[in-house]
């Protein structure tokens, strides 16, 4: 599926049947022949647009020199909707090529990042401002890494309410989703980072001084991103080893108590043990043996008991 785009004098956004020179032309989750046929219909590489639709394909920037096609491609996060557990998000990139009459976005679903520019929520968009509008885009992916990464904060401090009132196997699998989901976040805003970068050194599109500071905008956002999630990735991991340690620790309390206690009620059952056997026992010939020997079974076990409780046994 494809869609094609284009500002009017007013900047406002309308759909067009037919491509027209500074038109943005959208693709989602294309089939072969699609990209066969939009490669040679737009003078495009192939590769181009093949790339970003493989999901573990790494950030990247490049231009080719026949065509003088440029390739921008970065990973934005999305919710992992097959993970079962409290929060859990992944990332998958989305392409970016421009060429001298066309803007394109390829994606392998239909991203909020680029509805929102479908829907005009943006201030500022036109779309033959191809370099603008590229930033743009930047701009928005780091940003809702920063949304998503605060949203992940929230949602640890609600776990970690959780597991203060109960030590449970599913607030630990939440916090290991979590933890995942930023090990995926430092990676792909690292790899934007590199992207960025080469933008700024190598100069490799077109920039005008008000895409310059744009540009200087995003890599602060993004340099912010990588903080964050970097900090809550120590933070987390710390947490799940003081958890651990404290479910390990629990454990240990748990099994001293009942192998003390196990060992507090040997006595009784020693004793009662010897006086359940047919032979002659001391104190079988007065009538009231089984009180004492009961007394003195739960005496012993008393003063053990005591002394394990002297011994913080308990």
């Amino acid at each position: 599926m494809h869609q094609i785009f284009k500002s009017n004098d007013v900047g406002k956004l309308e759909e067009l049947e037919h491509p027209e020179r500074n038109c943005w032309i959208n693709i989602v989750a294309p089939s072969s022949e699609e990209i066969n046929q939009i490669a040679e219909q737009y003078n495009i590489p192939l590769e181009f647009l093949e790339d970003p639709l493989d999901k573990d394909e790494s950030a990247r920037i490049e231009r080719d020199d026949d065509t003088e096609a440029v390739l921008i491609i970065c990973d934005f996060p999305i919710v992992d909707e097959d993970d079962i557990h409290y929060a859990s998000f992944e990332t998958i990139p989305l392409g970016m090529i421009m060429t001298k009459d066309y803007f394109i976005t390829i994606c392998t679903i239909d991203s909020s990042i680029i509805q929102s520019f479908i829907k005009n929520r943006i201030k500022g968009f036109f779309t033959h401002m191809k370099t603008r509008f590229a930033l743009q885009i930047l701009y928005m992916i780091s940003t809702q890494f920063l949304r998503h990464l605060k949203r992940m904060s929230r949602q640890t401090d609600e776990i970690e309410k959780e597991l203060h009132e109960s030590m449970k196997n599913k607030q630990l699998y939440d916090l290991m989703g979590i933890e995942k989901s930023l090990v995926y976040f430092l990676t792909a805003l690292k790899s934007n980072k590199l992207v960025l970068d080469k933008m700024m050194r190598q100069h490799i599109v077109k920039m005008y001084e008000e895409d310059q500071d744009l540009l200087e905008d995003v890599i602060i956002e993004n340099r912010q991103g990588i903080e964050m999630a970097d900090v809550h990735s120590n933070i987390l991991s710390g947490m799940m080893d003081a958890y651990a340690s404290i479910i390990s620790n629990n454990m240990n309390i748990v099994m001293k108590f009942l192998t003390s206690f196990t060992i507090i009620l040997t006595i009784p059952t020693m004793v009662f043990s010897f006086y359940g056997m047919n032979v002659q026992l001391p104190l079988s010939d007065i009538p009231i043996a089984w009180v004492l020997v009961i007394c003195i079974c739960f005496g012993i076990a008393g003063l053990l008991g005591f002394v394990f409780w002297k011994r913080k046994f308990f």
